[in-house]
């Protein structure tokens, strides 16, 4: 493989990423002519079409994506080692690139990003909110954070947050108008709210209690794509939702929101930030890492 090749290969593998070669360009701060060019010549040299292209979309050939795939995580080890360079060794700059469900970002990084980014002007934050567990090498990420028992065993993990609960709220006038349940099975008579994650799955509610675990199938009228949208649904009457306790606390205190099934709610584990083990931890990363570290 020649220099030249190699700056091809990066050039696919940004096409790739954006499915697009203007998206593509605009990363690499080159023309779309060069991006196009460079793809074609690779195309030309390796005597395999990588790209499949329409007038509106780009994606990989069957070939495209086998190379892609290893192509990936050498990329991306590439690129943290010039970024450590930059940074001169000891100074936390540059890109960091995370990605993280929506309620990791909204209860977790959000409330002390202020402080960090004044502590630490020179990163440049890229966080990218997915409910779905992403390979960070494969998609060029530098860290993730996810629950604890969802992480892989090769990777590091670093606690992000203490033990969290869920809580099974409805609003006191939902609740005059049937019975609050006592047993999971009764929540089948009940309006419920459910979560329909970026996979496309709808969250199906797992309670525990004396280390009894049930799934429920729960039903209702309404699905929705947020804690904070389940929330105001369940505030407005409209059935039962399973939320993260710390969301409802205060409708709780106030009379807002009234808990139920609570002995079925048992604490579990909170979120880690995750990345792969290298050799070279990047300034930026660490700094990112020691500062969202949880103390108990």
């Amino acid at each position: 493989m020649n220099r030249t090749q190699l700056s091809q290969l990066a050039v696919l593998a940004a096409v790739a990423e954006h499915r697009s070669f203007r998206k593509a360009a605009a990363e690499l701060k080159i023309a779309p002519s060069a991006v196009s060019h460079a793809v074609a010549a690779l195309e030309e040299s390796l005597g395999l079409r990588l790209l499949q292209r329409t007038t509106r979309s780009v994606s990989p050939t069957e070939e495209g994506r086998m190379l892609i795939e290893r192509l990936s995580p050498a990329l991306a080890e590439i690129a943290a080692t010039l970024e450590a360079l930059a940074e001169h060794s000891d100074r936390p700059a540059g890109p960091l690139r995370l990605t993280m469900p929506m309620l990791a970002a909204e209860q977790v990084i959000m409330p002390r990003l202020a402080e960090f980014l004044r502590l630490f002007p020179q990163i440049e934050l890229d966080l990218r909110t997915d409910d779905r567990f992403e390979d960070i090498v494969e998609k060029g990420f530098d860290a993730g954070l996810r629950l604890g028992e969802h992480l892989e065993a090769d990777m590091v993990a670093v606690r992000a947050s203490g033990p969290w609960q869920g809580a099974i709220v409805g609003s006191p006038a939902y609740l005059a108008e049937r019975p609050a349940p006592q047993h999971p099975r009764e929540l089948i008579g009940h309006s419920c709210i459910r979560r329909r994650f970026s996979s496309g799955a709808v969250y199906r509610w797992e309670l525990e209690k004396d280390g009894k675990s049930i799934i429920v199938d729960v039903g209702g009228p309404l699905i929705l794509s947020s804690q904070q949208l389940m929330r105001q649904a369940a505030l407005d009457g409209l059935g039962l939702a399973f939320v993260i306790d710390r969301r409802v606390e205060e409708d709780i205190r106030e009379g807002r929101l009234v808990r139920v099934l609570e002995d079925w709610c048992p604490p579990f584990d909170g979120f880690y930030i995750y990345y792969p083990s290298r050799r070279q931890m990047r300034p930026s990363l660490r700094a990112f890492v020691d500062f969202f570290r949880w103390r108990s």
